[in-house]
């Protein structure tokens, strides 16, 4: 007995050591799971891990081409604001150049003038003003049409016109700058008349651009030509030139805004960068396209100007019509008028032509004369001390005289807004600033006839004397 509970004692040890082995590989096996569990976890804690970062890179590269994007933008945008910056300061110093060359010869004319006394006014110092204050007034045509233009105000008054018409009398406009200039100017007109529905003020400002432009850079005794031709349904009109050329890099923007090519840098050829513009604002204005061409420097440049054609008019259906001058006819005038030197050059003008004329100075003085005289016409500027010219046409419409006078606003305001308020005020045309003499002593005749007969619409003069009605504008050189 005792032999076997020694035997079953070590039998029970044995089981224990045996039980003892086996909870240890059972927590070894325990620990190897946990040590699976946490690599898997860890893994799956990886590849989320690592799926973030993926999409985290993909925003950020993202991001990043967002940011190379802006980073470009605002590059153009310095640049464009550079360049805007440069042409603006080429554009100031290129318009007091401009200003500053006729001035100079009127302010010397002037001082000859009080030199003459009562001896007889040259002729060629009459011309030579004239010809000046006429570049000035180009000059700020050109400044208002591109301000017109740009904000899209330009209405035009379309009807159908000859296209020999128009590019006869843009020849007319640029005719002195190519004479001095000893230029030779070819004409190639087809012999059967072309037709076209437009603005015929703006189609001779569209044709006498190109044709100033090739007369600026185009050397004393060089060649210009303008032909036209009927191209299927089109017009192309063609201004040809062998002067200076435009080279490749400019070309592409020759007819941006303030662009001029590096020939003008000198200012010598004059310019303010803008008839161009004006030229390709107007052409898309009558549905048509221009191009500018140019093999390069001193190669000479041609501008083809595209336009809808409205066909071709046989000799024996164009009716003829009669153009005669309207005879002068004197009447009693009010000129109210603030500036004491510009009230007597006009009251002189317009007395020297007939007319029975009277100044006054100030609003209140021009309603006062207007009751005492009753005057035909009126002529009042709109910038006046006390009351204003608006105000003053107003007063003078309540006053109902018979005849009906015509009244006149003069000012220096050439937007479309200022006309329409004159208008409104009471005004029957609007005359822009400085006066063309005869397109005004013509209009003082229309609108008499127009008081004394049927009434007509209101009109606009322009400061190059073109009259603007609602139905028609006829040009006076």
């Amino acid at each position: 007995m005792r032999i076997l509970d020694q035997a079953l004692d070590l039998r029970a040890t044995a089981l224990e050591v045996r039980a003892a082995g086996l909870d240890e590989e059972e927590k070894q096996l325990r620990r190897r799971e946990s040590a699976v569990w946490l690599r898997e976890d860890a893994q799956r804690l990886i590849d989320i891990a690592v799926a973030e970062l993926e999409a985290h890179n993909v925003e950020l590269t993202a991001a990043n081409e967002k940011l190379i994007m802006a980073t470009l933008a605002a590059q153009e945008l310095r640049e464009a604001a550079q360049t805007a910056s440069r042409r603006q300061d080429e554009f100031l110093a290129m318009l007091a150049h401009e200003l500053r060359n006729p001035l100079a010869p009127i302010s010397t004319a002037v001082e000859l003038l009080s030199m003459l006394g009562a001896k007889p006014v040259p002729a060629t110092l009459l011309a030579m003003i004239r010809r000046q204050v006429q570049h000035m007034v180009r000059l700020l045509d050109d400044l208002l049409d591109a301000s017109r233009v740009t904000e899209g105000k330009v209405a035009l008054q379309v009807r159908r016109v000859a296209v020999a018409e128009f590019i006869q009398q843009a020849v007319e406009t640029t005719r002195d700058l190519i004479r001095t200039k000893e230029q030779r100017l070819a004409l190639d007109l087809p012999a059967t008349p072309l037709y076209m529905s437009g603005d015929p003020a703006r189609l001779v400002q569209i044709v006498s651009n190109l044709l100033q432009n090739s007369a600026k850079y185009t050397p004393r005794g060089g060649d210009i030509s303008i032909s036209a031709r009927q191209d299927g349904d089109k017009i192309v009109l063609r201004v040809r030139d062998n002067g200076m050329g435009i080279s490749a890099k400019a070309l592409p923007h020759v007819f941006d805004l303030f662009v001029q090519d590096e020939r003008a840098l000198s200012r010598a050829e004059g310019g303010l960068g803008i008839g161009l513009t004006v030229v390709r604002r107007m052409v898309e204005l009558h549905g048509g396209a221009v191009e500018a061409h140019s093999k390069g420097r001193d190669q000479g440049s041609e501008f083809a100007v595209t336009f809808p054609s409205t066909g071709r008019v046989e000799e024996a259906e164009l009716s003829a019509t009669a153009v005669a001058a309207l005879a002068p006819t004197p009447t009693s005038i009010l000129v109210v008028e603030d500036n004491v030197d510009a009230g007597g050059a006009l009251a002189q003008l317009l007395r020297m032509s007939g007319h029975d004329v009277e100044v006054a100075l100030d609003g209140f003085e021009g309603i006062g004369r207007f009751d005492e005289s009753r005057p035909r016409v009126v002529l009042c500027d709109i910038g006046l001390p006390g009351i204003n010219g608006y105000e003053v046409a107003q007063r003078m419409r309540t006053r109902r005289h018979e005849p009906r006078p015509a009244i006149i606003a003069i000012t220096g305001y050439g937007d479309t807004q200022a006309s329409e308020r004159a208008f409104a005020a009471g005004f029957d045309h609007c005359v822009v600033k400085p006066v063309n003499p005869e397109a005004l002593l013509r209009l003082i005749d229309s609108a008499l006839l127009a008081e004394d007969g049927p009434a007509s619409g209101h009109g606009l003069i322009t400061s190059h004397g073109s009259l603007k009605g609602p139905d028609q504008r006829e040009r006076a050189s």
